[in-house]
């Protein structure tokens, strides 16, 4: 019979606590980095930007001159953007999701078109934004309007989304499906009254990732070739437009100091509208979390 070494054991227990404590303190020390870089950057935006936001700053268009320089175009224009961007991207990304979680056949062309999209999720905004000017500006004849800038940001976040609903699919029991369906219901009765409420939470989350990462983006509204300066607000979808992330981007590029504080001011705005935007949507997602 063999006899178990108390001193061994202890030994042995005592070195992997060590290393327990050592690895809690270094994932520790990392969270704490990123976060002071935060805090940081946020700080010294506050600071530059803040005595430059007032009603003439949020309700004026931009200008050449620094003290008259208003985001009021940037943001209509930004929000014009986005009304076209969410309902296009959300209604294809979750009908994709949708159907190959639920109705594509299991077989290696499924497999292929799976791994190509959550490929996609990782190319460059840029190359969207070259896909863009292609289709949309030029042989759709749509120019640089709110409708082709959109749709190229709606094609851009559309493998975050379908990626995040598909886990969020997966993750329904398949004792629900099957719970459903025993009881007589149909494929779609199962997919849109059991199926899609419960994986709505999840489905919400990668919808604020990629919104998030949309409003922001600029090297796809650079390539489309969205102007800087525009004294008018769009119409209809098929105008042209200003964005907010081109308006900073202008902004930090003039050669003038007092354009740089401009600049922060715009970058607050552009974090409040993210801010209250994800608010909404986690609101949505909790609402749907506490009822399935």
């Amino acid at each position: 019979m063999t006899l178990i070494d108390k001193d061994i054991i202890a030994g042995k227990r005592s070195g992997r606590q060590s290393k327990n404590q050592i690895f809690k303190w270094l994932f520790f020390l990392c969270t704490m980095f990123g976060l002071a870089v935060l805090i940081m950057l946020i700080t010294d935006t506050l600071m530059d930007g803040w005595d430059r936001l007032n009603m003439d700053f949020l309700t004026s268009f931009n200008s050449s001159r620094a003290q008259n320089a208003g985001f009021f175009g940037a943001i209509v224009g930004s929000l014009w953007l986005m009304l076209v961007t969410t309902p296009v991207a959300i209604i294809l990304s979750v009908g994709t999701a949708l159907y190959l979680e639920e109705y594509a056949p299991k077989n290696k062309f499924t497999d292929f078109i799976k791994i190509n999209i959550s490929n996609l999720a990782g190319v460059p905004s840029v190359v969207f934004g070259l896909l863009g000017l292609a289709m949309f500006v030029r042989a759709l004849a749509l120019g640089n309007s709110v409708l082709a800038a959109g749709l190229t940001l709606a094609l851009m976040i559309l493998p975050v989304i379908v990626v995040a609903s598909q886990e969020a699919i997966r993750a329904v029991p398949a004792s629900v499906r099957e719970a459903s369906i025993g009881m007589g219901a149909t494929k779609w009765q199962t997919v849109s009254r059991i199926i899609l409420p419960a994986a709505i939470p999840g489905i919400i989350t990668g919808i604020i990732l990629a919104i998030s990462r949309a409003i922001g983006e600029t090297a796809p509204l650079v390539v489309i070739g969205v102007p800087t300066t525009l004294l008018v607000t769009p119409n209809s979808i098929f105008d042209s437009f200003q964005a907010m992330p081109m308006q900073i981007y202008s902004w930090v590029k003039m050669p003038n100091e007092e354009f740089q504080y401009i600049a922060a001011a715009g970058i607050i705005v552009l974090l409040v509208i993210l801010l209250l935007m994800n608010s909404v949507a986690i609101f949505i997602r909790n609402k749907f979390s506490k009822r399935y």
